[in-house]
């Protein structure tokens, strides 16, 4: 008898889906359910990834050095504290890897990013889910739901596929009570759509317990190139490195990700093209009698009266060619999340829920 079994855990890890690419049967479709930049990465990452071509028989760096000294110059955090991971997913699996396993629990929101639990349970550890408040994370929640075995506890902020975000004495509150074993990991993939937002920087940087994690696959459009990077307090960045692949990214990864931190005439104009999109898109369908929450995201999460009603609506839209992402396994199954696309995939939305919604709309 075979007795060849994988480690306690893995098999309740559900596989992770991806949000869809293709219609079957149409063509010239508009993807709106992965949360890219419609506009794509900046001209002068797409320069710099070329230019490594020449060097593809070269070895990467081991110690991302430029790219570290880049996120530096343009963020402020302190490169010696900053960690490069394939995506921030690959840091949220060191991080379970480093500091959860057997016995422990990782904490997370009802509505949290699905990576948590599975970075959980691949560590052999315990995934508690947490209730939100009105789809926004509550702090007084998850201060009870910690126990003497909580490790970790992940918050997205602003969340996924919420939108929304709690405020800095919030998140500050929630590190302050957590057990003195426990780490706070701040989420920030999708930081850089708030304007002045330091996505918890000042809170890390006051406390021994907090760590944030970042990426360059929304707003900076190098999603299919997976680059990401973590940041905290020197001894755990220190431990997550001991674990971290020397060469876990590519020559065209560093190069393009580098380039596209440092050009931030295209970064503000990303952002502000989202800004004026999100909230026109946000006004269209609320007019339509399809509500959702203030987003700081580059996506809506649009709300319909039931899961049907939702279902429904998806089918429409991909009928026209538009993608969006159901968020029933997220707990939200009365809602659709819909990427913030350009100006014409924008009104393509609007004007395929109202056919949907039909005459009363």
């Amino acid at each position: 008898m075979n007795s060849i079994t994988p480690q306690p855990g893995i098999m309740d890890i559900a596989l992770y889906q991806g949000g869809a690419a293709h219609v079957a049967g149409v063509d010239n479709v508009v993807k709106l359910s992965s949360n890219e930049n419609p506009f794509g990465p900046s001209p002068k990452a797409m320069d710099a990834a070329r230019a490594t071509v020449d060097t593809l028989h070269r070895y990467p760096s081991t110690d991302h050095a430029r790219l570290r000294s880049a996120i530096g110059d343009m963020t402020g955090l302190d490169p010696d504290r900053i960690i490069c991971g394939v995506g921030s997913d690959e840091i949220i699996t060191f991080l379970c890897q480093a500091y959860a396993g057997p016995g422990d629990e990782v904490l997370y929101t009802e509505h949290g990013f699905g990576m948590y639990k599975i970075s959980a349970l691949a560590a052999g550890a315990t995934p508690v889910e947490v209730r939100e408040r009105e789809r926004v994370t509550d702090v007084d929640a998850l201060l009870a739901g910690c126990t003497e075995r909580t490790r970790l506890v992940f918050i997205a902020n602003p969340n996924n596929p919420t939108g929304t975000m709690i405020g800095e004495a919030e998140v500050a509150r929630l590190a302050d009570g957590l057990p003195k074993q426990a780490i706070l990991v701040l989420d920030g993939a999708y930081a850089e759509y708030v304007e002045g937002f330091d996505a918890g920087q000042s809170v890390i940087d006051a406390r021994q317990n907090v760590v944030m994690t970042r990426t360059f696959s929304k707003l900076y459009g190098l999603g299919g190139l997976r680059v990401g990077y973590g940041y905290g307090p020197r001894d755990i960045i220190d431990v997550l490195n001991r674990i971290r692949g020397p060469f876990n990214l590519s020559n065209v990864a560093l190069a393009a990700a580098e380039a596209a931190i440092r050009d931030t005439e295209y970064v503000d104009y990303c952002r502000a093209e989202n800004a004026k999109w999100r909230a026109w898109l946000a006004e269209a369908l609320a007019e339509l009698g399809v509500p959702s929450d203030t987003s700081c995201t580059n996506f809506i999460l649009a709300r319909f009266g039931s899961q049907d009603e939702a279902e429904a609506c998806d089918l429409y839209l991909q009928s026209q060619g538009l993608i969006v992402r159901r968020v029933a396994g997220y707990n939200l199954p009365n809602a659709l999340r819909i990427t913030v696309g350009d100006e014409s995939a924008c009104r393509r939305v609007a004007q395929a829920v109202k056919e949907f919604k039909g005459p009363a709309a």
